[in-house]
């Protein structure tokens, strides 16, 4: 993650005085860092991954931030398994940096675990460049500019696409 990405995460969670966030990826623990610098003291973030050791990472990045051990919950499994089971209309912000080819479906969790002035931010949307290629695409490109589509013809959302790493896009729940 580019230090430009994570001050957007930072600003972004701080706009929203998010004290609730859920997490697509964990990672090594990078995004989950910026969030929580953004959070009020305060917020706990529910962070997901498929991979435990990534969870791990996390764990002791956060350790090494002096976050206290109750500001982030960590649940390891697939997210659209773990989604389902997260409270509906529940959380300020919603970050989504998993698994591409999943982006349109977790479009769908996130409106759900949103409350109203909620904000939903997916990373990695430019795919390098290749969204706005008019070449034949892997089907990763395919899903991220069916997501793009269904975010800007939204009714339920205020989109706006961020020039920041390989693009954030990021859209406010009505």
């Amino acid at each position: 993650m580019s230090p430009g990405t994570g001050a957007a995460l930072r600003l972004l969670a701080a706009s929203v005085d998010a004290k609730a966030v859920a997490e697509i990826g964990t990672g090594c623990g990078v995004s989950g860092i910026h969030l929580l610098h953004g959070m009020r003291p305060d917020g706990v973030l529910t962070t997901v991954d498929p991979e435990p050791e990534h969870q791990q990472f996390a764990r002791q990045a956060f350790r090494a931030c002096a976050f206290a051990s109750n500001r982030a919950r960590f649940i390891p499994g697939r997210a659209l398994e773990v989604l389902p089971r997260l409270a509906d209309a529940g959380y300020d912000l919603v970050f989504c940096d998993g698994d591409r080819l999943e982006y349109p479906d977790y479009l769908a969790e996130s409106l759900r675990l949103l409350r109203p002035g909620g904000l939903v931010v997916f990373e990695g949307v430019f795919a390098g460049g290749r969204t706005i290629d008019s070449g034949p695409q892997p089907t990763e490109v395919l899903r991220l500019r069916e997501l793009l589509r269904t975010v800007r013809e939204s009714q339920e959302l205020v989109p706006s696409l961020l020039p920041v790493g390989d693009g954030l896009l990021c859209a406010v729940k009505r």
